[in-house]
């Protein structure tokens, strides 16, 4: 019979976990004085603890994946139903639910026509970039176009290549040396700290304009492609300039560098259209997605790409190297391909991109009127994906300490809430609550989370 811990007590749980498992993102050491947390139950936006205690979680899951919220039977029905059927089969061969997600994936994002499967948001990120590399080494035989542009504050994922392509330092340290190829000169779309001391819209968009000084420092014929988070996530959740991403988009095309948009965090509702970049001007070479792609009811994530890019791997069948020589153990598992499917038909027939653009704006207007606290430099976001930058100044923008934030965060979460923040990402400016609830949330639970964060501010002082 399934051992499901349901005989053990939460005193039981606590001793296992302290000598068994290693937690992601945690220093072990305030296990010595402190329990590790346990959840065991969620339902909606709703989770609990091992001891009984019940939060609204703002974060959908702690890394903001569970969109269409916890409990949503008909994903774990289906998941049930096709792993008796076929569980698993390798991608060498298809499986119905693989089929029909590809063609709801290139439904959805109609520009774009093939979609190759793996497990997670780094991987994604992975394949996109090897597919870059051999793209242009097929294409280009003579010359050597390789290089990957990154952005200054995006994140695309915890793998080596996927850390060397990611604009937080912090996150670098210890693990070098990194890869080589990958070059994090473009500074962020970050108008509330502009690398160019200027003020929107009287800077002509230099952040993104910058990018061809670097295509030419690099030498184009080196530079494969650029990486971009529509929004940038775990970095601060930063909104670009509506004109910023067609601008990208120009530079790239005129260099032949290929624009993969990572939407790993913004996908599947998250900004309130089904996909970030949707809401600018904009048509990606590539898009990366997981994270919201299942809700994360089972592990999945996808890199998907225009024809030609496709077409370009289609070469004599005798060439052993002129394909794409990639597999993922897990990627376009059946079982993971029905979760994701039945996540983006709750997502469809519910209309929660719709909830996510409303209930964004919603939380949106609640948390501006925060921006009265001292402490508050800036509310800023997009549908159900706000961050809330904190400051010990407004003149002099200072950021607050990792300390400050921590306790914020603490007596929100002793309120029941849980929020998120920018965490061991840039030096001295981990100062961003973030906030991303399932896209079933509602007004009450909105006016929850901001209530929880007011009284936060007004109770922790500098």
């Amino acid at each position: 019979m399934f051992n499901n811990g349901n005989h053990l007590t939460p005193e039981e749980l606590v001793k296992l976990d302290r000598q068994n498992v290693w937690h992601h993102l945690m220093q072990h050491k305030i296990f010595e004085t402190q329990e590790p947390t346990i959840m065991v139950e969620g339902k909606g936006c709703l989770v609990k603890d091992v001891r009984g205690r019940e939060y609204l979680d703002a974060v959908s899951g702690g890394v903001w994946c569970v969109n269409v919220g916890y409990g949503q039977d008909s994903i774990a029905e289906a998941v049930c139903e096709q792993l008796k059927k076929l569980p698993y089969y390798a991608m060498s061969a298809g499986n119905i639910p693989a089929i029909l997600l590809s063609q709801k994936i290139n439904a959805l994002l109609p520009n774009l026509q093939r979609v190759f499967f793996s497990n997670s948001g780094s991987e994604a990120n992975e394949k996109a970039f090897k597919m870059s590399r051999q793209y242009f080494r097929l294409k280009y035989p003579q010359k050597d176009k390789y290089k990957i542009l990154f952005r200054q504050r995006d994140y695309h994922g915890t793998t080596v290549a996927a850390l060397s392509a990611t604009g937080q330092p912090e996150r670098k340290l210890g693990y070098e040396p990194l890869v080589p190829g990958f070059i994090g000169d473009l500074p962020p779309a970050y108008c509330y700290r502009c690398s160019f001391g200027k003020t929107y819209p009287h800077c002509n968009i230099e952040c993104a304009r910058v990018l061809e000084d670097i295509i030419q420092s690099e030498r184009e014929d080196t530079v494969a492609a650029l990486i971009l988070e529509p929004i940038t996530a775990g970095g601060g959740v930063i909104v670009p300039a509506d004109e910023y991403l067609s601008i990208i988009q120009e530079i790239c095309r005129k260099y032949e560098v290929l624009l993969i948009l990572d939407e790993v965090v913004n996908g599947f509702g998250r900004t309130g259209k089904w996909f970030g970049h949707q809401h600018w001007d904009v048509d990606p070479d590539m898009v990366t997605m997981a994270k919201g792609m299942a809700s994360s009811y089972m592990p999945l994530s996808a890199t998907v790409v225009k024809e030609y890019v496709f077409e370009q791997f289609l070469g004599d069948p005798s060439d052993k190297l002129g394909y794409f020589r990639d597999i993922s153990t897990y990627g376009g598992c059946a079982a993971a391909c029905t979760a994701g499917l039945e996540s983006t038909r709750i997502i469809e027939e519910q209309n929660l991109c719709q909830n996510s653009a409303e209930m964004g704006k919603y939380l949106l207007d609640g948390l501006k009127e925060l921006e009265s606290f001292p402490v508050v430099g800036q509310v800023r976001g997009k549908g159900l994906f706000a961050g809330i930058e904190l400051v010990e100044d407004k003149k002099t923008k200072v950021p607050v300490s990792e300390q400050f934030l921590g306790k914020v965060l603490a007596e929100a979460a002793a309120q029941g809430v849980l929020l998120g923040k920018t965490n061991r990402s840039n030096p001295g400016y981990n100062n961003v609550i973030a906030m991303a609830p399932a896209l079933i949330v509602t007004k009450d639970e909105i006016d929850r989370i901001v209530a929880a964060i007011k009284k936060a501010l007004e109770k922790v002082q500098l």
